[in-house]
């Protein structure tokens, strides 16, 4: 029986992966998470007494702590523990150069000191994959085409550039000590379980609340968006077929402008709990005493971000073409669902 560590397995895409995993495969599954505000164990309450499933309260950046977990040998690692909030960083970059950086520095060498004990079968198969992001190359203006594996790194905040950073290691420790490394450049991702301060849950709860839902700049900013179960199915192709050493970037070709997605978000709120039944209405004034009529009139553009990098989009032919992968969910009605989901977990919808 195969056996996986994640880390940052209680985060909002850890969380899925393990999800997946459970249901799918018959792997021991080590989940390892520091259990920061973003993370939530309760979202794996399902799984938590299964006989292979371990969870271990650690935190990458303390190398002593981290001998532990490869103390149970693991036949592979997805290494998604991250600090991932751009404005947090922007904020301050500590934790984002210690999580990210130092501990991803931990792990490569724990891994290498796995994989160099290893032999036969099990040295073979051994795989560390770094899941990163698309952010590591910048920013592309409306007509440029999307990122591939061969564009160079440009980041422009301390999150995307600790990102950058970390996925340098990884192929430095691939070069140096052969350390078999798949590394994956994912686009933006959106589904259950995120935290709330992200884009789209942040559109959700704040409409819930009757509140302003802030938009950065004119709203113009553009991202390629992929629903989290396609994240999970595409990181799994990776796992099983990618080339030790490759790069794979990670799209549903689904880019929308902020504005769209807000806009969007506050139609299918409009459908799924109309404004008009909302209990908040009668206690809450808007516009000199104007009673809403949409969940679009919540919808205020604030000061732009520093560094705001414009358009983010993966170009995923070579996941297509060489691994056979392709994304299920590309249109709104996964957005919808998506909608549904946090409408249905008010109470939890801070995961």
């Amino acid at each position: 029986m195969k056996k996986i560590l994640i880390t940052g397995g209680a985060g909002f895409i850890g969380s899925n992966l393990i999800r997946h995993l459970h249901e799918t495969t018959d792997y021991q599954i080590i989940n390892l998470d520091k259990l920061t505000y973003a993370s939530k164990l309760d979202s794996l309450n399902e799984i938590k007494n299964s006989s292979r499933y371990q969870f271990l309260k650690i935190d990458i950046s303390e190398a002593q702590q981290l001998k532990k977990a490869f103390e149970l040998s693991p036949d592979a690692v997805i290494h998604l523990a991250s600090e991932t909030h751009v404005d947090r960083s922007i904020d301050d970059a500590g934790d984002f150069i210690k999580t990210n950086i130092v501990g991803t520095y931990n792990l490569l060498q724990q891994s290498r000191q796995l994989y160099q004990s290893l032999s036969g079968a099990r040295k073979s198969k051994f795989r560390f994959f770094h899941v990163s992001s698309d952010e590591v190359y910048g920013s592309l203006q409306s007509n440029d085409p999307p990122f591939t594996e061969s564009t160079p790194y440009n980041p422009n905040s301390p999150y995307s550039a600790s990102k950058a950073s970390a996925d340098h290691l990884v192929r430095a420790w691939h070069a140096t000590y052969q350390l078999p490394i798949l590394i994956s450049h994912s686009a933006n991702n959106y589904g259950p379980y995120q935290h709330q301060e992200k884009f789209i849950p942040k559109i959700i709860t704040n409409a819930l609340q009757l509140t302003h839902i802030p938009i950065y700049g004119d709203g113009t900013n553009i991202r390629d968006w992929i629903h989290v179960a396609d994240h999970v199915s595409a990181t799994m192709t990776i796992l099983k077929k990618g080339r030790p050493g490759e790069t794979y970037n990670i799209g549903a070709s689904f880019e929308q402008t902020n504005m769209e997605i807000a806009l969007q978000v506050c139609r299918i709120l409009d459908e799924l709990y109309p404004i008009a039944e909302h209990p908040l209405q009668a206690s809450r004034s808007f516009r000199d005493g104007d009673r809403l009529r949409s969940y679009e009139e919540l919808i205020q553009l604030v000061e732009d971000r520093p560094g705001h990098d414009f358009r983010y989009a993966n170009d995923s032919s070579k996941l297509h073409n060489e691994l056979g992968w392709k994304p299920q969910f590309t249109s709104f009605t996964s957005l919808r669902e998506t909608v549904k989901w946090y409408i249905e977990h008010l109470s939890g919808s801070d995961q």
